[in-house]
């Protein structure tokens, strides 16, 4: 069974501020670049096999790749269309501080204003998904939460509540495996 490799970004600095990220382009704290070298190790040290690290063009998922690249020897590149989803209005508030934001997460069709609806947001990264299923290579995505969240999707069942809810922390490895057909 072919596998496919998730990893969020290091910890960002609006992370520590609890502000929502989206497509904002936030940098790695001093934790974030050491994560992002940890995983690194982590993954030499499991024997993960990849052969190629695609990344969002934020810079805190680059940097995060970077890190992992040059621990583990994967080469990298860039993959614009994985870059995290545009929240509008939301981008710099709390996501704790707005239930109309918690409100607006379970609205697919909706754009947020001034962004993106999750629809577009999946559209895009389902096609991605879809072409790196039928490629050869390995592949490991190191982008965001918002990406995370379209990628569990796109493996497992979710209702609007569990997709809207879930999350994962900073510099987590997570695989899926492609069903063979």
């Amino acid at each position: 069974m072919k596998a496919l490799y998730f990893v969020r970004h290091g910890q960002s600095e609006w992370n520590v501020a609890d502000r929502i990220c989206g497509k904002t382009d936030i940098p790695l704290t001093k934790k974030g670049h050491e994560q992002a070298i940890e995983t690194g190790k982590k993954i030499l040290e499991e024997g993960i096999k990849v052969d190629q690290i695609i990344y969002s063009p934020l810079q805190r998922a680059a940097d995060t790749a970077r890190h992992i690249s040059e621990m583990t020897g994967i080469p990298a590149r860039v993959e614009p269309r994985i870059i995290e989803q545009d929240f509008g209005k939301w981008e710099g508030t709390s996501p704790r501080s707005a239930e109309a934001f918690q409100a607006d997460k379970k609205q697919f069709v909706k754009r947020y204003e001034g962004g993106e609806s999750m629809l577009h947001l999946a559209q895009r990264i389902y096609n991605v998904l879809d072409e790196l299923k039928n490629d050869d290579k390995i592949y490991m995505i190191v982008a965001h939460n918002g990406i995370a969240r379209v990628v569990k999707s796109y493996f497992d069942e979710m209702t609007n509540d569990e997709y809207s809810a879930y999350g994962v922390p900073n510099c987590t490895v997570m695989r899926f495996d492609f069903d063979e057909e």
